[in-house]
């Protein structure tokens, strides 16, 4: 007898567990997570860059590194400012910004990010530029590819 009990109880709990879960709302979304992109930075140089966005809501992120600048010096951490700038949906631009990266070693290649932008449903998101702005020195990079695979879809 203990064990039907067991048995049935746990069948119910798993049935509602199951329920809970085909009820709960559809998490959103980005898509691609990742992409690539070129960028030509002038007298910085010129590379590839990696980009990885998530989204929670109307909340976005986007971090990127990227070959294109080096830094010429150590970078303690979270003293990288950045300025993404994105075309939206074709014709408009948004931008996502952030005040974050890792330690960069002399000579080692930018990472930034996470920068922080807001999205609607169905945005599509495309980068155009990257300005990166260290001990006042201001660089800024221009996408010469489009992003592959695509646009950051949300």
């Amino acid at each position: 007898m203990k064990h039907r009990r067991l048995g049935t109880g746990t069948a119910l709990l798993a049935a509602t567990a199951a329920g809970a879960l085909a009820l709960a709302p559809a998490a959103t979304a980005v898509e691609p997570t990742t992409a690539t992109v070129s960028f030509e930075c002038g007298a910085f140089g010129s590379g590839a860059a990696t980009l990885t966005a998530t989204q929670n809501g109307t909340a976005a992120t986007i971090s990127l590194s990227t070959s294109a600048i080096k830094s010429p010096f150590p970078l303690s951490a979270n003293s990288v400012r950045s300025t993404l700038t994105l075309t939206k949906n074709g014709s408009g631009t948004t931008t996502f910004t952030g005040r974050a990266n890792p330690s960069i070693p002399a000579g080692g290649a930018v990472s930034t990010g996470p920068l922080k932008g807001t999205v609607a449903a169905g945005d599509s998101l495309e980068a155009k530029s990257l300005t990166v702005v260290v001990f006042g020195i201001s660089a800024t990079c221009n996408a010469t590819s489009p992003q592959n695979p695509g646009p950051f879809v949300f």
